[in-house]
């Protein structure tokens, strides 16, 4: 990345030393004064010494400058820092206008602008009525930019038809390409009022602030993709209905339509509720509460299937944590996942969600059984991506493992890697899962 250089205030090491060697002259020419008249006194022997000590101090200006370059780099970071955060949210006309405000201030440029492919987002400074955000792309030069994704520089005069039929002239300017991906999606334009400003310094200035924001660029880009992946597993999930659930729910409603009529409409009506709610969480956070009526659901039709006496049931949610952001479809598989590989024989099957909230903006879900359970390597392998799939002879490993694996990446994408699934399982005791959900790094919060 090109070297950043700030240089919005005049040049302090240059004055430093321009004024140094102006006090130089002037006291040799009163010390040579002196002598030509004859007249060397204490008044010249101070002066000798003053001279002394200024030329001694001009040249240590020269050679250890370190102390005003250190200067110069907190500067450049303060700026950087603030240009970052100010596009953090992505390139438009309010973020556009923020950084060329910041930038305006920190530089000798008299106009600043930012433009996409096609208009001004932001123009600030001596031209920003000539070119109001909205405006088309006016220069052949930011054109040229935007076509071959390279810095462009003129020192001579360009007349510019403006906004409202006004002619501007700009007499010098620097234009940087904004990229991402290899493309230019804007540019960073610099304009100054004399051709003298635009030098190598300046230019590697706007180079640089010009990568730093492509850089900026591409990191939302990434993040808005991958929350739109997310979103789209969520999606995916919800069209993954089941197909053995479905038909055993129908067959379930059939045979009460014979024995229970009411309880057949009771069931089918809630049936349509839990379809219906399935196709509306579109991949968005919902309520706790909302995930949990929809396991509730669930739990109605897996009861009336094996019997009301072999499903025992037990939520038990913190009170305050209702409404914490979950995604769809993380309690529910989990339970459902216990009714299909934990159920065995003839004894009842107890399962017990938890829901409670964790020191740091976080909650934590457990859905545990004493159902069949199954062996510490068969379980240690549920979560983790890089071994291979667990034993499918496992009372739980037929279609557990890619469950879980569905869950543990969704959640993880959701929340960030401080966020994480495990699981504890004993042959024969049970399992117990645990979702440890970081909100504060969720792909939702607005930043």
């Amino acid at each position: 990345m090109a070297a950043l250089i700030p240089v919005g205030r005049p040049d302090s090491l240059s004055i430093t030393r321009a004024l140094a060697m102006v006090c130089a002259l002037l006291l040799t020419g009163y010390f040579v004064f002196t002598l030509a008249i004859g007249s060397v006194g204490a008044i010249a022997v101070i002066c000798c010494v003053l001279l002394c000590v200024v030329l001694v101090g001009v040249v240590l200006l020269g050679l250890n400058p370190d102390p005003l370059r250190s200067q110069y780099a907190q500067e450049t970071l303060a700026i950087a820092s603030d240009m970052l955060e100010d596009i953090k949210g992505g390139l438009n006309s309010e973020s556009a206008e923020t950084v060329c405000r910041h930038l305006l201030s920190e530089t000798r440029a008299s106009t600043i602008a930012v433009t996409d492919q096609r208009c001004v987002l932001a123009c600030v400074g001596d031209l920003a009525s000539d070119f109001p955000p909205g405006s088309p792309i006016h220069t052949a030069t930011t054109h040229y930019v935007l076509d071959h994704g390279i810095v462009q520089s003129f020192t001579r005069v360009l007349d510019v038809l403006g906004e409202g039929g006004r002619h501007s002239r700009i007499p010098a300017g620097i234009i940087a390409p904004l990229m991402v991906r290899g493309h230019a999606v804007g540019t960073l334009k610099f304009y100054f009022r004399t051709p003298r400003l635009v030098n190598r310094t300046q230019y590697a200035l706007v180079s640089g602030f010009a990568e730093l924001l492509s850089t900026q660029l591409a990191i939302h880009e990434l993040e808005i993709q991958e929350e739109l992946t997310a979103r789209a597993e969520v999606r995916a999930l919800q069209a993954q209905i089941n197909p053995h659930f479905l038909f055993n729910t129908l067959n379930t409603i059939a045979s009460f339509t014979r024995t229970d009529p009411l309880r057949a409409r009771e069931l089918l009506r809630e049936f349509s509720s839990f379809y219906r709610s399935t196709l509306d969480n579109s991949g968005s956070l919902i309520p706790v509460e909302r995930e949990i009526a929809q396991t509730r659901r669930y739990l109605t039709f897996e009861r009336a299937r094996f019997g009301d006496d072999r499903i025992v049931a037990t939520f038990d949610v913190e009170e305050g944590v209702q409404d914490a952001p979950v995604p769809a479809f993380v309690v529910q598989p989990l339970v459902e996942n216990a009714v299909r590989h934990a159920l065995t024989g003839d004894a009842p099957l107890h399962i017990t969600v938890s829901i409670r909230s964790c020191a740091d903006d976080a909650i934590s879900i457990e859905v545990s059984d004493d159902g069949a359970g199954m062996d510490d390597e068969t379980a240690t392998r549920l979560f983790d991506v890089f071994s291979a799939a667990p034993d499918t002879s496992s009372p739980q490993g037929r279609g557990a493992g890619v469950a879980m694996r569905n869950i543990s990446e969704r959640i993880k994408r959701f929340y960030g890697p401080r966020s994480y699934a495990n699981v504890a399982s004993k042959l024969g005791q049970g399992t117990t899962v645990t979702l440890h959900l970081d909100l504060l790094e969720s792909i939702f919060v607005q930043r």
